[in-house]
């Protein structure tokens, strides 16, 4: 079995180290970054993970949108963007931002921090400002990777953000991409990402927590219904109903 690190749930710096990112983030778009991984990475995920997407006609060609997808592995930023033309924003934990040469990636990609441990007001302020402009944000349900192989359970982060934003939230299920460390062993989990319909929310200006909490498990819910599927009746069945697509 593959030893995991322990997990380091508060960032110990200060926010301020993090303002630099929010403001390049806030008045850029991804720049050449993002397009050179996109091209060295679509054909490992393409070839040994033979990762298909179904229902990417869910994802909105333009405007203002959040994918709102399950998180098992590392990869899964890079399973969720093959398939779709857009460039995807994600809020990432803050820790990942740890030397020059990753926050320079980062930062280019589109990729912004979310201080872990905290009520970081700054990530949400560049959620809402990336999809002012009509962009679109990755934010995982779970708020981080489930450790366990199975779904976990949703953080009422993307219960705000689709009830203060009002922005269509599109649920993502990943399967597959819990055992992606066998890589090591050669074994290749077959991956498949599956969009769901958009769920559209009234525009709540300062949600309670149980508003959040709410809209996060019915978010999730579609997540999760998603996943058993698949986990069910496996992938060829559930493309058979609904052609896969083609990597963008």
């Amino acid at each position: 079995m593959t030893e995991l690190k322990p997990q380091v749930y508060k960032d110990p710096r200060p926010p301020e180290t993090f303002t630099r990112f929010h403001e390049w983030t806030r008045t850029h778009e991804p720049g050449w970054v993002y397009d050179a991984v996109r091209v060295l990475v679509t054909p490992i995920a393409l070839f040994p993970y033979r990762t298909r997407a179904i229902g990417t006609e869910n994802v909105p060609a333009s405007g203002p949108v959040v994918l709102a997808p399950n998180h098992f592995s590392n990869m899964d930023h890079f399973f969720l963007g093959v398939y779709i033309r857009r460039k995807v924003q994600f809020m990432a934990k803050s820790q990942l931002f740890s030397n020059p040469i990753l926050n320079y990636i980062f930062r280019v990609g589109g990729v912004f921090p979310v201080r872990r441990g905290y009520a970081d007001e700054e990530a949400f302020r560049t959620t809402y400002t990336i999809l002012g402009r009509g962009g679109c944000v990755g934010i995982y349900c779970e708020g981080g990777r489930s450790r366990t192989g199975q779904l976990g359970e949703p953080r009422r982060g993307i219960g705000r953000i689709a009830l203060e934003s009002g922005a269509p939230i599109v649920p993502v299920a990943i399967h597959g991409s819990a055992a992606v460390r066998r890589w090591k062993r050669l074994h290749f989990p077959k991956v498949t990402v599956q969009f769901g319909e958009p769920l559209s929310f009234d525009v709540v200006e300062s949600p309670s927590r149980e508003q959040q909490v709410e809209a996060a498990q019915e978010i999730f819910g579609r997540v999760k219904a998603m996943y058993a599927e698949l986990e069910a009746r496996g992938r060829e069945s559930v493309r058979r109903d609904k052609p896969a697509d083609r990597a963008a």
